[in-house]
This record gives structure tokens, C-alpha cells and sequence, in this order.
């Protein structure tokens, strides 16, 4: 933090990002814990309701066409895999979005500090743009 109050234009650029940061929060007010709670439970739902139907036509089945292969026990594996499919396509499909709005906010971040090295003077302008050089890498 000594470093900051040395070189103005990092401390405006630091505390620039941390309004950038609050502002997000303040704007993501349905992801509480209760949002992340559904989360697992709608996960949970996925597998859990493909296994039952599963579960159930295997007993329908054995129970209509008996045979010695036990369709009860085929079923049931078939609906726990289609319930892990459709939960992993489901959370990869959430992490896809939130990777991209990350990408978008990062973006809009970097344009956000362009605009500011482009109203620095020039000396101090080179000096910004090798500092964002370096922490792009």
C-alpha cells in the first residue's frame, strides 16, 4: 500500500477497480446462499428423477414380462447415467455463462482503464500502458 500513495495513477487505477468490484456485487443481489443451496438441489433433482422413472418402468416391466434378465436393475443404471448427463450438461452449460460474463466484465474493465491512459499525459502514459502489459501476462 506505501508503493500506492507514491504513484498516484495505481492507487486511482486500484480503487477504481474495487468501485468496479462493489458495483457487481450490489448487482448480483439473487446470488445468495439460498441461491447456491437450489443450486445443489436442482443438480440433485436432475439425477434423482431420471433414476426413479427408471426405477419404476424396470419394475413395470419385470413385473409384466418376466424374463431372466432383471430390467429393474438395467433401468435403474440407465436413469442415474441420463441423470448425470443431463446434470453435467446443465452445470457446463452454467459454467460456459459464467466464463463468459466473466470474459465480458474483463473487457469492459480493460476498456474502462484504456480510457483513462488515453486522458494521462504522454510520459505518463507509456509508464501505464508497459504496468498494463505486465499484468495482462
Amino acid at each position: 500500500m506505501a508503493n500506492m500513495t507514491q504513484e498516484p495513477g495505481k492507487f486511482r487505477e486500484h480503487i477504481g477497480r474495487k468501485a468496479i468490484r462493489r458495483h457487481r456485487a450490489r448487482q448480483r443481489t439473487d446470488e445468495s446462499i439460498w441461491f447456491g443451496l437450489g443450486m445443489f438441489g436442482l443438480v440433485g433433482w436432475s439425477v434423482a428423477i431420471p433414476t426413479l422413472i427408471g426405477l419404476a418402468l424396470g419394475i413395470w416391466v419385470d413385473a409384466t414380462w418376466p424374463s431372466r434378465f432383471s430390467w429393474t436393475l438395467m433401468l435403474l443404471l440407465a436413469g442415474v447415467g441420463a441423470g448425470c448427463l443431463n446434470a453435467w450438461l446443465w452445470v457446463k452449460r452454467e459454467r460456459q455463462a459464467i466464463e463468459h460474463q466473466v470474459a465480458e466484465e474483463r473487457a469492459a474493465e480493460e476498456q474502462a482503464i484504456a480510457g483513462r491512459v488515453a486522458e494521462m499525459e504522454p510520459e505518463t502514459k507509456t509508464e501505464a500502458k508497459k504496468e498494463m502489459g505486465r499484468a495482462n501476462e
